[in-house]
């Protein structure tokens, strides 16, 4: 192995490791995949609306984001392996909060709980794979750990409408339990003690800012596609995002988030390309079950089901995605996704209640290729030239953009859907597609931070030498 350091083995501890990590972690990404299909049960279970039943994901995903930045923080004063244990703890516990809810707005507190612990355990996986596997395996264990988020879009959607049809959403809930619970024997055993224990000031005067000015974004943006009763929130969420814009730029300590980082170029627009595509991303997932059971009458298995040829296209792209961005650089490939993805989506906006089911099977198909293809060379080329100890840091900021992205996605999308379905009435189907074109608008919007990614690729080695390559390069 010392001979052939740029290609090193991952030995049977690590491989060990990454399997109780994965095991851990396919646990909070099936569960948000899985509710996705359970949202129309949901609003005839609490006689709610579709914008109120969307906060469901929506709390879900915003407590993910502004946990975040803490998770590496507090990985570092009590260990990796502790709040890994912590995180599937809480997680596990939400879960069984959530199927025993009574309620839409008590099922949106227990998922704020519930996406607490979720929302640690992605960047933990991480954290515990990279510390295993050291720089020089560092691509491959990533390509590791995002293997629940490839697995989770196929399994999701059918795992969680088989429930719901068998016996009804809250055991989609409830499932998590077990899991949770075998997941945290494993860990106990499998997980080892990395013993760092390094105490940093926790950054509160930033977290006071942050975390109510995303809720209060997020909020206002909901409430103002459905009245006008969202304007004040978003004006207050503005303010204090300004706020700490300037704070972040001031202090000499280290901030929640370096806002520091995004002067990198690369980071930057991968950053930005990284919200706008999780609009149109998560966007459509909302809308797209919804379409199959509200307009064509279809159970949530069948809604499942027929999501299935999206995340088939986005397995079948993914590895030469990743080859053919090593050799001609992460631009043109996403650049040609973003092509791809707005092909798939046109058909959706002209759905009606008859549209043939082929057409839109061939659609999702091309809308998974396309996804692929901006997912992949964005990751790689977001961390292209940026210096190892920076790395963490950029890391917690894609993620959080990337969930405030999804976050704003659902929340205006299902506004729009609720304001258009309410203005025409008998013509829900009109109403849906009338919102996908605001899908389609999202997708082409993300061609300017595209233009803005490297242009070449930074190493031949494939797709896991991009990211090892470039971190190497910068350091030396």
């Amino acid at each position: 192995m010392s001979g052939t350091p740029t290609v090193p083995r991952l030995d049977r501890a690590v491989l060990k490791l990454s399997a109780v990590v994965v095991a851990g972690t396919i646990t909070a990404m099936l569960d948000m995949t899985m509710v996705t299909v359970a949202l129309a049960g949901m609003t005839r279970a609490f006689q709610t609306s579709i914008a109120t039943v969307q906060w469901v994901n929506t709390a879900y995903l915003l407590s993910i984001a502004l946990v975040i930045p803490l998770t590496g923080r507090l990985a570092e004063r009590f260990g990796t392996r502790t709040m890994w244990l912590f995180a599937l703890t809480v997680f596990m516990t939400g879960s069984a909060l959530c199927g025993a809810a009574w309620s839409v707005g008590s099922l949106i507190t227990f998922r704020v709980a519930q996406g607490i612990g979720g929302g640690m355990i992605v960047p933990l996986s991480i954290m515990i794979l990279v510390h295993a596997a050291g720089p020089e395996r560092r691509g491959r264990v990533m390509a590791i750990a995002a293997v629940p988020t490839q697995l989770a879009p196929i399994v999701g959607p059918l795992l969680g409408g088989l429930i719901v049809d068998s016996v009804g959403w809250r055991w989609i809930f409830y499932l998590n339990v077990p899991v949770a619970l075998l997941a945290l024997a494993v860990s106990y055993r499998g997980i080892p003690d990395d013993g760092r224990r390094e105490v940093r000031r926790l950054d509160l005067p930033g977290l006071a800012l942050l975390s109510p000015a995303i809720a209060l974004l997020i909020f206002g943006l909901s409430r103002t596609g459905t009245s006008g009763h969202g304007l004040v929130p978003l004006a207050a969420g503005v303010v204090l995002l300004v706020a700490f814009v300037v704070y972040a730029l001031r202090t000499s300590e280290a901030p929640v988030i370096d806002l520091r980082l995004f002067t990198h170029r690369a980071l930057a627009a991968a950053s930005a390309l990284n919200f706008v595509s999780r609009l149109s991303i998560f966007g459509a997932l909302l809308l797209i079950p919804l379409y199959y059971q509200q307009v064509r009458g279809h159970s949530a298995l069948t809604a499942g089901m027929l999501l299935a040829p999206q995340s088939l296209g986005t397995m079948l792209a993914l590895p030469h995605v990743g080859k053919l961005t090593d050799r001609i650089g992460a631009r043109p490939v996403v650049l040609t996704g973003i092509a791809v993805t707005t092909l798939g989506a046109i058909a959706y906006t002209q759905v009606t209640s008859h549209t043939h089911a082929l057409v839109l099977a061939a659609s999702l198909l091309l809308w998974g290729i396309g996804i692929a293809a901006v997912a992949v060379p964005v990751s790689a080329a977001a961390y292209q030239g940026l210096p190892p100890t920076a790395i963490p840091s950029a890391t917690s900021a894609i993620t959080m953009v990337q969930t405030i992205g999804a976050s704003v996605g659902a929340a205006v999308l299902a506004a729009i859907l609720q304001h258009r379905a309410a203005h025409q009435p008998g013509a829900l189907a009109a109403a849906f597609a009338g919102t996908f074109w605001w899908v389609l608008g999202f997708t082409a919007l993300a061609v300017v931070p595209a233009l803005f990614l490297p242009m070449r690729p930074a190493t031949p080695a494939g797709p896991a030498g991009t990211i090892r390559k470039s971190v190497k390069s910068s350091g030396s």
